[in-house]
């Protein structure tokens, strides 16, 4: 079977053109606000950055270039050198488009209330993943539109937040667009559109990849604390990351649901996603390598996923030197049984943008500005659930089913997160060694 291998692509996705294509907008009308009278009564869009590493400052810099009436006015993050480097960088680069004083440059544990107290119109978070559904709910509850970055939470507690936050921002009519940009990316949307009007006979068959050669590691600094080194070194503690499956390629998992939405033609909470998944992985090159304590993380996962109809999703992801590495996705179908990439697979789509990372800022801010509907949060959250169904497959060694896990999986966030010296919920060893998933003993429901 021959495998082509796309371009490395990363973040967010996009919701217009067609009725799938506004699928997860599902708004309620018994708040009907227009929205587009901001703070002190001007017609500017006042954004807050709350996540100011490379993300955050990326997607800062590209809700500027999407062209609106926008001003960035706050920047927060738990580190206070990240946020003024984060604040410097867009003053630098946009200084008509910032209003940054230090007095709206907040740090800490904390920093994210701060900055949703300084009558902005909407946020931007982009901070380590398991701070996502605590940040997401205050958001909402404080009316602010959303720009937030996949992965949306890492564990099934995490995603009972974001949905029950999801549903509060449909009653308020906030506009919500998540970090998942093939849906803004017109490769995706003239495939998804294809696919949705039959084009290819029925699906017979799913594959996602994202495997790559590795990611950055952060060393202990001198006079950190634990909670500090962990949310400095997020991407290698499943409570912040939720483990590389959830972290990146929840990507491709989203782009195997959104084929399935298109086929059983679901929307919104009712968004498609497998009933059951197993799976295997391990942690080879990292944790215990005799080498610096890099956390807990796999390096690889294999998964094979079921949707309600049957359909197969069979899914790889693996962060290893020299191996294979392909980031794409496939389906197979009754008329292309040797499987085609689900991008360019239908007629071209025009945009405003080529680049989706530009375009969804660009889609969020026109929903906003002309209050039309835009919920992103539900196939968001469904999406990254599925990574979360198909890490606890991997982790435990047996078949994990989705109600179950939604309902009575566990919440991996700390209680407390007040301080520096507050406590992770996983500690090092005597050895400096921290708890790694043991297929056949891990429970997924602990």
């Amino acid at each position: 079977m021959e495998i082509q291998m796309n371009e490395m692509k990363t973040r967010r996705e996009f919701l217009k053109t067609s009725g799938l294509m506004t699928a997860g907008a599902v708004v309620a009308a018994t708040m009907p606000t227009r929205l587009m009278v901001h703070a002190a009564g001007s017609d500017v869009l006042r954004v807050a950055v709350i996540g100011a590493g490379g993300r955050g400052s990326g997607a800062a810099l590209d809700c500027i270039n999407a062209g609106g009436n926008v001003k960035i006015v706050a920047v927060a993050d738990a580190f206070a050198e990240r946020a003024q480097s984060a604040a410097n960088n867009i003053l630098k680069k946009f200084p008509a488009k910032a209003d940054l004083p230090s007095d709206r440059i907040f740090s800490g544990l904390d920093a994210y209330q701060k900055a949703l107290q300084v009558g902005v119109d909407m946020v931007i978070l982009a901070g380590p993943p398991g701070f996502r559904p605590q940040h997401y709910e205050a958001a909402v509850k404080a009316g602010k539109h959303v720009f937030m970055e996949k992965p949306v939470c890492v564990c099934p507690g995490g995603y009972r937040k974001v949905m029950a936050a999801n549903k509060m921002a449909a009653e308020k009519n906030l506009k919500v667009v998540v970090g998942l940009q093939r849906h803004h990316e017109a490769g995706y949307i003239s495939g998804i559109n294809a696919i949705r009007d039959g084009k290819f006979g029925d699906i017979t068959l799913l594959r996602a990849y994202w495997n790559g050669q590795g990611i950055w590691n952060r060393g202990r600094r001198p006079g950190q604390t634990e909670m500090q080194y962990q949310v400095n070194n997020w991407y290698h503690f499943v409570w912040l990351s939720g483990d590389q499956i959830c972290e990146q390629h929840v990507h491709n998992l989203d782009i195997a649901n959104w084929v399935m939405a298109a086929v059983l033609k679901k929307e919104g909470p009712d968004w498609a996603h497998p009933v059951e998944a197993n799976g295997m992985g391990a942690s080879l090159t990292r944790g215990y390598n005799g080498k610096e304590v890099q956390g807990q993380i796999f390096d690889a996962h294999f998964v094979e996923f079921t949707y309600a109809d049957g359909t197969k999703m069979y899914s790889q992801c693996r962060h290893q030197p020299g191996t294979w590495s392909p980031v794409t996705e496939f389906f197979h179908s009754s008329t292309q049984p040797r499987g085609r990439n689900v991008s360019g697979a239908g007629s071209p789509v025009k945009l405003a943008f080529g680049n989706p990372y530009v375009q969804e800022h660009y889609d969020l801010q026109q929903a906003i500005q002309k209050d039309t509907p835009i919920h992103e949060g539900w196939y968001g959250a469904i999406s990254t659930m599925t990574a979360v169904l198909g890490r606890m497959a991997t982790y435990s060694g047996n078949v994990v089913k989705w109600d179950e896990l939604v309902e009575k999986g566990s919440d991996t966030f700390p209680k407390d997160t007040s301080s520096w010296d507050a406590k992770p919920p996983v500690l090092p060893d005597a050895n400096g060694f921290y708890p790694i998933p043991m297929p056949g003993r891990f429970n997924p429901l602990a």
